[in-house]
């Protein structure tokens, strides 16, 4: 599973140009199930989105085409987390690594 951090970079202003590009990445993201959970960060200062299921190296490839990431308004980072405690409740992620 892997946490995705999108932190406001310099071209941060210019944000409403790329939104709906962005938006639909996102779509794209959970349509393809890979995406599980996104928003912003609570500081107001970018998003995260909880991924599964796709390589690294897809998910730097799939990241590298959100347009806020092309655009400059975000910086990426992908940390990758293997999980060894687990809320029963989130036992369906065992199975879509």
């Amino acid at each position: 599973m892997y946490f995705i951090l999108l932190t406001f970079a310099a071209e941060k202003h210019r944000l409403a140009e790329f939104l709906e590009g962005h938006k639909a990445w996102l779509a794209q993201g959970f349509e393809d199930g890979v995406f599980l959970a996104a928003g912003s960060i609570t500081d107001g200062e970018g998003g995260a989105i909880l991924a599964v299921g796709e390589t690294e190296e897809a998910l730097f490839a799939r990241v590298a085409q959100d347009p806020f990431v092309s655009g400059g308004v975000v910086e990426p980072e992908i940390i990758g987390v293997a999980p060894t405690m687990m809320d029963p409740r989130l036992d369906f992620l065992r199975s879509v690594e």
